[in-house]
């Protein structure tokens, strides 16, 4: 097991996994917006672009577990140094490969890869293993937080190097910077000691234990929800307002950024609620909230400041759910799995995420809209509020041997 003998300072894992989650979302946020120029470059229809995020999505999703079970057994630094380099192929295959399949694929394995390595589900593991028990859902918020700050600040910076440098210039400049930046915060993430990690429960009955406990299948169910709304929103609403008549671009980069922005405070106090009130309640309400407000967007009059206005609810709303979730798991189960159990949790959410964008792209080229699309999206908020409802938050009981 790769540990260290000393306790890690909890700031600096708190900032250098903070930085490494800024990018690796901020940049995955972004694809969105070479589904047209790729297109268009190539001769692609939307089908062929949205399928690559969708593989990368999903691939995201399968690879989580493994990743996960490799960041609690080997430290999450090694994990992130792979990732890193992953991520920049991944970019530069993108950029290069103009052959329809191999696009798909490549780039689905090696970004899909790179994000299990670097993002949510491989990151949750040490800081719920750094932060003290009662800062736990707070530490979690703050990592939620960091990634929508990518998202807000990487917007503006992708689109820019697209319209300046060209988008596949664009993909170099990005595949350098992911070098340069997540390499030496790899370098500053120490793995807490093993005894502060908790029992000797083995990777198999860790496995076993939780998908055999019902409050872990109702997560797992609402998750996949969690997937499919934002990935469809973030890959196809810049498209889907070009369609509708807004041909301004800026207007969908700051539709984005404000995404992010917002997040920033969701995620935040999603964290820092989830310590003081019950998670499930918070869940249940965030999923039933962005119902609301697709449902109010979809109703009003299209316009530059409805989709701001829609962008900042799904802001307050988007990755609010990742605290609140990584914070169930780990006070079910504790952490020393928690990577691993994560990136389980996770893998429904690319399973969703898959199926927003891909059927996005799917049902736009045979039906010339996203009509049937938004109305999944809708149906499926209300279920997931339902499903979070009777999840029970209280740790598992173990035999005194496994504790």
């Amino acid at each position: 097991m790769f540990h260290t003998d000393r306790a890690p300072d909890f700031k600096t894992v708190l900032i250098a996994s903070g930085v490494v989650l800024t990018l690796a979302m901020g940049v995955r946020h972004g694809l969105g917006f070479w589904l047209q120029p790729i297109s268009q470059a190539h001769g692609w229809t939307r089908e062929t672009f949205s399928l690559a995020i969708a593989m990368q999505n999903l691939m995201w999703g399968a690879i989580g577990p493994f990743a996960g079970m490799a960041c609690d057994r080997f430290g999450t630094a090694r994990m992130i140094v792979l990732g890193a380099f992953l991520y920049a192929g991944g970019l530069l295959w993108m950029a290069l490969v103009d052959q329809p399949t191999l696009f798909v694929v490549g780039s689905g394995v090696l970004i899909g890869a790179a994000l299990a390595c670097t993002a949510f589900g491989a990151i949750s593991g040490i800081v719920g293993r750094s932060a003290p028990p009662e800062k736990r859902s707070w530490a979690f918020g703050i990592s939620s937080a960091a990634g929508s700050f990518g998202q807000f600040m990487m917007m503006p910076v992708e689109q820019q190097l697209i319209s300046l440098a060209g988008w596949q210039q664009a993909f170099f400049w990005l595949a350098a910077l992911v070098l340069v930046l997540m390499l030496p915060m790899a370098l500053r993430l120490k793995e807490p000691p093993l005894a502060a990690a908790a029992h000797g429960q083995s990777i198999g009955e860790a496995i076993r234990e939780a998908f055999g406990h019902r409050p872990f299948q109702l997560l797992v169910a609402g998750y996949f929800v969690c997937g499919f709304q934002v990935v469809f929103i973030g890959a196809h609403l810049p498209s889907y307002l070009k369609d509708k008549g807004i041909m301004d671009p800026n207007v969908a980069v700051i539709a984005l950024a404000l995404i992010g922005l917002f997040n920033i405070f969701g995620s935040y106090y999603a964290g820092k609620l989830g310590g003081l009130m019950p998670k499930r309640f918070l869940l249940a309400g965030i999923y039933l909230s962005r119902s609301v407000a697709i449902a109010l967007f979809l109703a009003a009059p299209l316009s530059a400041w409805s989709v701001y206005l829609f962008a900042a609810a799904m802001g307050v709303l988007w990755l609010s759910t990742v605290p609140l979730t990584n914070g169930i798991v780990a006070g079910i189960f504790g952490v020393k799995h928690l990577s691993m159990l994560s990136g389980f949790v996770f893998f429904s959410h690319q399973v969703g995420s898959f199926l927003g964008v891909w059927l996005g792209g799917w049902l736009f080229t045979r039906q010339g809209s996203y009509d049937t699309v938004w109305a999944i999206t809708l149906g499926l908020g209300i279920f997931a509020t339902l499903i979070n409802l009777p999840v029970r938050e209280q740790a598992i009981a173990r035999p005194l041997a496994a504790r």
